[in-house]
């Protein structure tokens, strides 16, 4: 249901999210188990909140000051995908693409493929991925200086919230495991969270596969298109490659990476593509 709403029907992730969480509560026993909270605890967990909210909102009083609303939409794009995305990085990428490319235009198709391209082929976490689109972002609106600005924003307001929701929530573990319908909500969104990272899948494979994707709009149908005729079977060549010896042989990643990169490389020079 989660890939058939974003891929067919391009719903904003949030709400996709927000609907299985309902239907995952719903479907669960309200009584939940006796588990009470010390009143330390709690007193404790909201004064992590407070402080990290307040850590969190510090850049925006900057802001404020320069009056920049390029930043301003940076620091609350930001900030609402560290609130609502539920399912790793894969799933951020799959809102932020949704939002980066089409709605705020801050980077092209291409720019987007090589933002994957790199947060896959560089150690480190894959979510780093949100600073290269900041940065990208924030050459384009400004230059070298507000690429780094916008960079050290993306990363202020995506890793703060992280820390935040470990701390407070850490020490309610027991009493939330104790609500029935919380955890047929964070089932449910896990369920969901497949059909994401399908659909991100899905979209990457077919810009990826052919040169030309056309956006299809039939009533409330909203969803992309291949031209045929512009198909890349060089790049399929080197994915089903690479799915063999991965899935297959199961060599491992870096060697993968190397040998594809590799032989992109010298198909095209041979074709004089490069």
């Amino acid at each position: 249901g989660a890939f058939v709403a974003l891929f067919f029907f391009a719903l904003p992730f949030p709400l996709v999210i927000l609907i299985a969480g309902i239907i995952g509560a719903l479907g669960q026993p309200g009584e939940a188990v006796a588990q009470v909270v010390p009143s330390g605890t709690l007193r404790r967990s909201l004064g992590v909140v407070v402080v990290g909210g307040l850590i969190w909102a510090a850049p925006f009083g900057v802001i404020a000051m320069t009056e920049s609303s390029f930043l301003l939409e940076i620091g609350i794009f930001f900030s609402t995908l560290a609130v609502v995305t539920f399912g790793g990085a894969y799933a951020v990428l799959a809102y932020m693409t949704q939002e980066v490319v089409v709605s705020y235009g801050w980077l092209t198709t291409p720019q987007m493929m090589d933002a994957l391209g790199l947060a896959e082929t560089t150690p480190g976490p894959l979510i780093l991925v949100t600073q290269f689109v900041g940065m990208i972002a924030g050459m384009a609106e400004g230059g070298v200086t507000m690429a780094l600005i916008a960079g050290a924003l993306t990363l202020w307001v995506t890793f703060v919230p992280c820390f935040i929701w470990i701390f407070a929530g850490a020490p309610l573990i027991d009493w939330l495991d104790g609500r029935p319908r919380l955890r047929g909500a964070l089932a449910a969104i896990t369920a969901a969270v497949v059909g994401v990272i399908a659909n991100l899948s899905l979209w990457f494979a077919l810009h990826v596969f052919f040169a030309e994707i056309s956006t299809v709009s039939i009533g409330p149908l909203q969803t992309i298109w291949p031209h045929v005729a512009s198909i890349q079977p060089l790049t399929i060549g080197l994915a089903a490659v690479t799915g063999a010896l991965l899935l297959w042989r199961h060599w491992s990643l870096p060697l993968v990476l190397l040998i594809s990169a590799a032989l992109s490389l010298g198909t095209s020079v041979a074709l004089g593509l490069i």
